[in-house]
């Protein structure tokens, strides 16, 4: 009976373990996790400056290279100082006051005015055209017309007086009327020869009236936004220009 009990228990262990050995045989071997797909955004990586990466899907604009975009604005160009500058000849205007001289001829010799209609008077030669032209032509074209009396005539013009370059301030200043120009003058300093401004004065609306080709044109000019940090360049004036101050 003992031997019958032992046999039958040792059986039973081998069928439990054979039965264990075959689940552990039918269990499958897990696989190897997959790279998690990445979310699609809309945007691509790039995989280099101006090529767009493509994943079969959609195509990303490229990216710009940011080198040719630079600042387009363009700063106010600064007045040229025309005393820093090589000037043009100066050309004779009315009122101005010549000294013309002939060597060895006192008679012909005069110190005489420009007119308002641009011409001057001279003996021999009577009303010659002045205004527009250099000291240099004017004394060219005398030789040429006192030639005709006198041989090889050596003619001088020099300008002794120069009345011709005006510039005018009206309006809210102190002391309104027309300036010479003996130099190179800038805005700033028109309104300091009429003893500056009053104190109703518009310093926003300051216009300066210039004539070109023919045609008045209004050049605005802001007082209070001169300076090293302000908008307004404080430029030069030309002759015949007027400075408004309203």
């Amino acid at each position: 009976m003992k031997h019958r009990f032992a046999a039958l228990t040792l059986v039973c262990a081998s069928v439990a373990f054979a039965a264990q050995v075959f689940a552990q045989s039918q269990t499958a071997t897990p696989a190897p996790p997959k790279p998690a797909t990445p979310a699609t955004t809309g945007l691509q990586p790039l995989t280099s400056v101006g090529t767009p990466a493509t994943t079969g899907t959609a195509t990303v604009p490229a990216a710009v290279d940011p080198k040719p975009f630079k600042n387009d604005w363009k700063a106010t160009p600064k007045a040229v100082d025309p005393r820093t500058t090589e000037l043009s000849a100066y050309q004779i205007g009315p009122e101005d006051l010549l000294d013309i001289s002939v060597w060895k001829n006192v008679e012909l010799s005069r110190v005489v005015p420009v007119r308002p209609d641009g011409k001057v008077s001279l003996p021999l030669v009577n009303d010659i055209q002045a205004a527009g032209l250099t000291p240099t032509e004017l004394r060219d074209q005398i030789t040429t017309k006192l030639a005709e009396y006198i041989p090889a005539p050596e003619v001088s013009v020099m300008v002794r007086e120069v009345h011709s370059r005006k510039v005018a301030v009206v309006g809210a200043v102190k002391m309104p009327g027309r300036y010479e120009m003996k130099s190179p003058m800038t805005v700033l300093e028109a309104i300091a020869l009429a003893q500056g401004l009053s104190d109703f004065a518009s310093r926003d609306r300051i216009v300066v009236l210039r004539e070109v080709n023919g045609k008045t044109t209004e050049i605005p000019f802001n007082y209070r936004k001169i300076g090293d940090n302000g908008s307004q360049q404080n430029f030069f004036l030309r002759p015949g220009d007027i400075v408004v101050v309203p």
